[in-house]
């Protein structure tokens, strides 16, 4: 087990340059062009803080649906198609009172090994005028980290405004935080945002009449 462990670690400090070039990419000044046509960009933030530690991401893409349209999707936290996304093995919606939601979510064993089946507690405060949701972990100590909180922003996109950017931030820190945020493989950070937004960018487009109808409602 340790052996494995040594030899990812080696292995990631082979590739790290790599990886860096990727993950530093400017996502927030990407041109749109690539946006719309599905690509997601990754930068690497450092500490929000400069005392806090631990790192961030910012994830941007386009999906396939107008702003008021996503808004009800990305807002339909009592849900069952979260469990479509591989890394997702439970979801439920545990309260809802006005613009605040709790939420609780179970994450493969991949994703976080070191603590299996822990319940990761969301509340996701929400702005619909500026259509954006504040996310913070109530729980962190028992799923092994420190804190872990964002922002997901939404905008139209797109000559006609049929489609919507996201642009997701994140900070966190937790141990062997630096290993999971730079090793590119199956499991690290910038393999789950690249699936997670290619995954986000099918189920829309399979649930999109759906939503369509509830935003015209």
């Amino acid at each position: 087990m340790h052996v494995h462990l040594l030899i990812r670690v080696v292995l990631v400090q082979c590739f790290i340059a790599l990886s860096f070039l990727t993950l530093e990419a400017p996502a927030q000044e990407a041109d749109e062009a690539p946006l719309l046509e599905g690509k997601a960009f990754i930068r690497k933030l450092p500490p929000q803080h400069k005392d806090d530690g631990g790192s961030g991401y910012e994830l941007v893409y386009v999906v396939e649906l107008p702003l008021d349209a996503y808004w009800w999707f990305k807002t339909d936290f009592d849900n069952d198609f979260l469990t479509t996304n591989k890394f997702i093995k439970a979801h439920r919606l545990i309260s809802q009172d006005n613009n605040v939601a709790v939420t609780e979510d179970i994450f493969s064993d991949d994703l976080y090994p070191h603590k299996p089946n822990a319940k990761f507690r969301w509340q996701t405060t929400l702005f619909p005028t500026q259509y954006r949701l504040d996310f913070v972990l109530l729980n962190p100590a028992e799923c092994g980290q420190k804190f872990h909180h964002g922002s997901i922003q939404l905008e139209a996109a797109g000559a006609s405004g049929q489609k919507t950017k996201v642009t997701q931030t994140a900070y966190f820190d937790f141990f062997g935080v630096s290993f999971w945020v730079n090793y590119p493989w199956y499991g690290g950070m910038k393999y789950f945002l690249t699936y997670t937004a290619q995954w986000e960018q099918d189920i829309v487009l399979r649930l999109k009449s759906h939503y369509i109808q509830k935003s015209a409602q």
